[in-house]
């Protein structure tokens, strides 16, 4: 099955870690406008740093976005 990508639900996730945007910025050694991008939707993030974000707050990686089903 195919999925499109929703929003991010980057916000989500971190305010459920208890951490926040200029703590994983700087923890992955990014600008915070960076975070901030992906958080609004501006940019999407590439795997890698998916990946990245998703093991520094705890979570797994299908759960930084709203996943879409495309029929």
């Amino acid at each position: 099955m195919k999925f499109e990508l929703g929003r991010c639900l980057l916000n989500e996730r971190l305010m459920e870690s208890g951490k926040s945007a200029e703590w994983l910025a700087k923890d992955l050694l990014f600008k915070p406008e960076r975070v901030y991008d992906f958080m609004e939707n501006k940019r999407v993030m590439p795997l890698k740093i998916a990946i990245s974000i998703a093991d520094s707050i705890g979570c797994d990686v299908r759960d930084l976005y709203e996943l879409i089903p495309n029929e």
